[in-house]
């Protein structure tokens, strides 16, 4: 099997130039509103764990950053290393936990994680000690950014086939909502009762929110229905997460699947280091995040009703140029307008890649082992964010020019566009093989 897995992405490197042929053409779809109405429940389930896995994200730790430094005497690169190791840690352990989404029901999944990332938010606000801190951000990017994540988008690719794009950008908007109104809570919480007092908001709102509201919305599993639109091309043959970890199309794909969330995180991390080597402004940086929260809402949307429309596998290799574009502007215009066009061409990105990568793994794996498969992905993602604080927070530390790094970013996403043309295309072949002949 991995001679003909060999086979199959060396025809797809040697037939780079030709046109592929069409793939997964979708019968138009419902309106957006008569879809929400027939399936609010699970949208809104999904949405939710979105929003609630925001307390494990970069951009929501790193708003305590500033504060955790002072308290334990840590620089830049010390709390990188900290923060590193951490999600590393969460990154192998989600590799086997992450699969309980194949054994369990989503409701059940939901009754395990929301506790446990309550607790760790509990855990932030009494942490006294740079080893408790390092346990605190394991578990936030665990429960958090890692396994609210991987039950939103593994139960909502499960639920939805012919809608399967719509759906998942509408659950993944609860990102963006999140990004656009916690970090502002949290600042107000943090002036009336301190930075500790933020995060037991968040654990409240975890409890007395997240946990009730998302279980009531989902009380059953949802099925593809009968009057779902219709698919031209048949299913998709289950790989097994073995099968699929001996597959190099897997890892081809994987070097551009990691580069938003390693560029992204990194940015975030440093932005109070990024705002005052260039001298800008930190209260109209901050403005430029809105570019980047429309643009993300915008190209999700597009990107779900493009996916309906063509497939995942065919929109694979745009989603990086636009990357490509905001990392070469940043890294090599000091105006602060740049700030404002990084943000928009990362909101481009940002809105294709988190629709694609909930839709893109069941067009070429099947659905049956969606969960383990796409524990192995999230790890990776969650493995490139670790990566990125820690190592440019060592290199800022060693006086490599952060602005150059942000260049290189911005070249490395250019040639892992050029991969993903090939992956796409061997993607496309390989289930035109699959498929029946006519007649």
């Amino acid at each position: 099997m991995i001679k003909a897995q060999l086979s199959s992405l060396t025809l797809g490197i040697d037939e780079v130039s030709e046109a592929p042929t069409k793939l997964h053409f979708r019968v138009p779809s419902m309106s957006v509103l008569m879809f929400l109405r027939a399936n609010a429940r699970w949208i809104a389930g999904g949405f939710l764990l979105t929003f609630f896995s925001a307390f494990g994200q970069t951009f929501y730790i790193s708003l305590s950053a500033g504060f955790i430094r002072e308290e334990f005497g840590l620089s830049h690169g010390d709390f990188g290393a900290v923060y590193m190791f951490a999600t590393l840690a969460s990154a192998v352990t989600i590799t086997w936990f992450g699969r309980i989404v194949d054994w369990y029901s989503t409701r059940t999944v939901i009754f395990i994680i929301v506790p446990a990332l309550s607790l760790a938010c509990i855990a932030m606000a009494a942490n006294q000690s740079i080893i408790i801190l390092a346990i605190v951000i394991y578990a936030l990017r665990l429960f958090g950014q890692g396994m609210m994540t991987q039950t939103a988008f593994t139960a909502t690719a499960r639920w939805f086939k012919g809608n399967r794009g719509r759906a998942i950008s509408l659950v993944t908007l609860g990102h963006n909502v999140g990004e656009a109104i916690l970090p502002t809570i949290f600042v107000l919480v943090a002036a009336l009762i301190g930075w500790r007092g933020s995060w037991l908001l968040a654990a409240a709102g975890l409890l007395i929110v997240a946990l009730p509201t998302a279980v009531s919305l989902i009380r059953s599993e949802r099925q593809p229905q009968s009057d779902d639109p219709a698919e031209m091309g048949g299913d998709v043959p289950d790989w097994s997460r073995s099968e699929v970890l001996r597959d190099p199309l897997f890892y081809l794909i994987l070097s551009g699947v990691m580069a938003p969330g390693f560029i992204g995180t990194t940015i975030f991390f440093h932005q109070v280091y990024l705002v005052d080597l260039r001298e800008w402004s930190l209260e109209v940086f901050a403005t430029s995040f809105v570019a980047m929260a429309v643009l993300t809402i915008l190209f999700a949307l597009l990107a779900g009703a493009l996916i309906d429309r063509f497939s995942a596998i065919q929109l694979l290799p745009g989603f990086l140029l636009p990357l490509s574009v905001a990392c070469l502007i940043l890294g090599n215009v000091e105006a602060q307008w740049s700030a404002f066009a990084f943000m928009a061409f990362l909101g481009m990105s940002y809105g294709v890649s988190s629709t694609l990568f909930g839709a893109l793994w069941p067009e070429v794996y099947g659905l049956k082992h969606l969960g383990s498969i796409r524990s192995i992905v999230v790890a990776t993602m969650v493995f490139s964010t670790a990566m990125g604080p820690g190592v440019t927070g060592y290199l800022i530390d060693l006086g490599v020019s952060y602005p150059a790094q942000i260049t290189a970013m911005g070249v490395y996403c250019l040639g892992a566009a050029v991969l993903m043309v090939i992956a796409s295309r061997t993607a496309a072949r390989r289930l035109l093989a699959t498929k029946p002949a006519a007649g």
